[in-house]
C-alpha cells in the first residue's frame, strides 16, 4: 500500500483536493456501472424492466448505504490510529472488521436472496414489473458479500489515506459491468435479471483484484492471520462509531424507498421515471458525496494527530468548493434535466417524468454541498451518534411525511413530491450549524479556563 497519504501536512485546500479527487472518480466509475445497468435495459428491454431495475436497485442501494455507513466507523478508527501512529491497533481494527463484515454479508444474502418476492411487494411493484423486480433483487442478493468486501476494502484504503486503489479497482469493475450489462441484456434479452448478473460478476471480480493488490505490497502495520476476529476493543470502538451511521443511512435509504413505493402506485411509466431521475442524482450528488468520505479521512487523522484547527479548515474549504460546483450542476439539472434522463430511456413519458422529478433534486444539489460536508467534518470528530441523530430527524420527521402529505395533492406530481427531499435536507443544515455553534462556544468555554 505505497499510495497511502498522510492528511495531517501540507495546504489543507489543496491535500483535500488531492485525496478528493480519486474518491470522486471512484464514486463516478461506481455510479456509472450502477447507472449503465439502466441505460443498457432503457435502450434494449422493456419499460417493465426499467421499473424492475429502478425499484430493485433503490433497495440494493438502501442496502449499500447501510454497509458503507458501518465502514466508516472502520474508516474512522483506521485513521485515527495512523495518525497516533499507533499502526498494530490499525492491523487489528482491520481484522475485526473483515470477520464482522463476513458475518453481516451472510445475514443480508439469507434475506435478500429468500425474501426477495416480499420485499418487492413491500415496495409496491408495479403488477408489470413484479417478476423483473424479484429477478434483481435475488441475483444482487446472492452477490451481496461482493458489496460488502467491496466496501469494506475501500474503507481500508481510505482510512490509511490510500484513495487511489479503490479508483483502480472500480474502474475494472466498471469496464466488466459495461461489458456484462452488454452481453446478458442486450446481446442474450435477460432483462433486470441480466443487469444484477453483470453487476455481482462485476462486484466479484473488483474484489479479487483488491485482494491480489493486497497480497503484491508491503503493509504499512502488522497484520496476523489471528487478527481476522472480532477484537473486543476494537469492535466496540468501530460498532459505536459506524453503526450510528448506518442507522442513519438506513432511515435515509427507507425514507426514498417508500417515495418510491408511492410512485409505484401511480403507473408504471412514473415508477420508470423516478428510478431514472434516481440514478441521475446519483452522478449530480457526486461531488459533494466524495467530500464527506474524503473530509472524514481528513478530518479523523488531524484529529488523531491533535490538529483541530486544521480539520475545521477542511470542512470551510469542502463547503466552498462544492458548492461552487453545485452551482453549474444545479442550473444545469432544473433546465436541461430532460437530455440527462434521455441516456437512461428512450420513453417520452418516463423522460418528462424524471425531468419534473430532477428540478426538485436540482434544488437539493445546492443544500447537500453544505450538509455533506458538514456530515463528513462530524464523522471524522466522531460525532456520529448526531449524525445519526440529524438523518433521523430529517428521514423520518420531515421527509416521509411531506412525501405522504404532498402525494395526497391532486393531480399526482413528481416535482412536488421530490421537494420533499430538499425541505428535510434544509432542517438538517439548520441542526449542523447549530450543532457547530455548540462545538464552538464549547472550545470558546475551555479556552477561558
Amino acid at each position: 500500500m505505497q499510495q497511502q497519504r498522510d492528511l495531517t501536512t501540507g495546504s489543507v485546500l489543496s491535500t483535500l483536493l488531492r485525496f478528493a479527487a480519486p474518491v470522486f472518480a471512484a464514486l463516478f466509475l461506481q455510479s456509472l456501472y450502477g447507472g449503465v445497468d439502466l441505460l443498457v435495459v432503457g435502450q434494449f428491454a422493456h419499460t417493465t424492466d426499467v421499473s424492475g431495475v429502478s425499484t430493485g436497485s433503490l433497495l440494493m442501494q438502501t442496502v449499500t448505504m447501510v454497509v458503507t455507513g458501518l465502514t466508516m466507523g472502520i474508516t474512522i478508527y483506521v485513521g485515527q490510529k495512523i495518525g497516533q501512529h499507533q499502526r498494530e491497533a490499525a492491523g487489528r481494527a482491520i481484522g475485526t472488521g473483515i470477520a464482522l463484515f463476513t458475518l453481516f454479508g451472510l445475514l443480508l444474502l439469507a434475506i435478500l436472496a429468500g425474501c426477495a418476492g416480499p420485499l418487492a411487494r413491500l415496495l409496491h411493484a408495479p403488477a408489470e414489473a413484479y417478476a423483473q423486480t424479484c429477478a434483481y433483487i435475488r441475483i444482487c442478493g446472492l452477490g451481496i458479500l461482493f458489496v460488502v468486501w467491496y466496501n469494506l476494502l475501500g474503507a481500508v484504503f481510505r482510512g490509511l489515506g490510500d484513495s487511489r486503489t479503490p479508483l483502480l479497482t472500480v474502474c475494472i469493475a466498471c469496464v466488466c459491468n459495461i461489458a456484462g450489462d452488454l452481453l446478458f441484456v442486450a446481446g442474450l434479452g435477460m432483462g433486470a435479471g441480466g443487469a444484477a448478473l453483470a453487476t455481482v460478476l462485476s462486484q466479484a471480480i473488483s474484489v479479487a483484484i483488491s485482494l491480489a493488490l493486497i497480497a503484491r505490497r508491503t503493509l504499512p502495520f502488522p497484520f496476523h492471520a489471528s487478527y481476522l476476529r472480532p477484537d473486543p476493543v476494537c469492535l466496540v470502538k468501530e460498532l459505536r462509531l459506524g453503526a450510528p451511521i448506518a442507522l442513519q443511512e438506513l432511515l435515509v435509504g427507507v425514507s426514498f424507498l417508500i417515495i418510491q413505493a408511492v410512485v409505484n402506485t401511480i403507473d408504471v411509466t412514473a415508477s420508470a421515471g423516478v428510478g431514472v431521475a434516481e440514478k441521475v442524482c446519483g452522478f449530480i450528488m457526486l461531488f459533494p458525496s466524495s467530500f464527506t468520505q474524503s473530509i472524514s479521512a481528513f478530518v479523523a487523522q488531524n484529529m488523531g494527530a491533535n490538529q483541530p484547527r486544521r480539520a475545521r479548515a477542511a470542512l470551510v474549504c469542502g463547503i466552498g468548493t462544492a458548492l461552487c460546483v453545485a452551482v453549474v450542476v444545479s442550473s444545469f439539472t432544473f433546465l436541461r434535466g430532460d437530455l440527462l434522463a434521455g441516456l437512461f430511456s428512450n420513453d417520452a413519458d418516463v423522460i418528462r417524468q424524471a425531468h419534473a422529478y430532477l428540478k426538485a433534486y436540482a434544488i437539493d444539489t445546492l443544500l447537500t454541498s453544505i450538509l455533506f460536508c458538514c456530515v463528513g467534518y462530524f464523522n471524522g470528530c466522531g460525532h456520529t451518534f448526531f449524525v445519526m441523530v440529524q438523518g433521523i430527524v430529517g428521514a423520518v420527521l420531515i421527509r416521509i411525511p411531506a412525501v405522504y402529505v404532498l402525494s395526497r395533492l391532486f393531480p399526482a406530481d413528481l416535482f412536488r413530491i421530490g421537494l420533499a427531499t430538499p425541505m428535510a435536507t434544509t432542517v438538517q443544515i439548520l441542526l449542523c450549524l447549530l450543532f457547530l455553534t455548540t462545538l464552538a462556544r464549547k472550545r470558546t468555554n475551555a479556552s477561558l479556563r
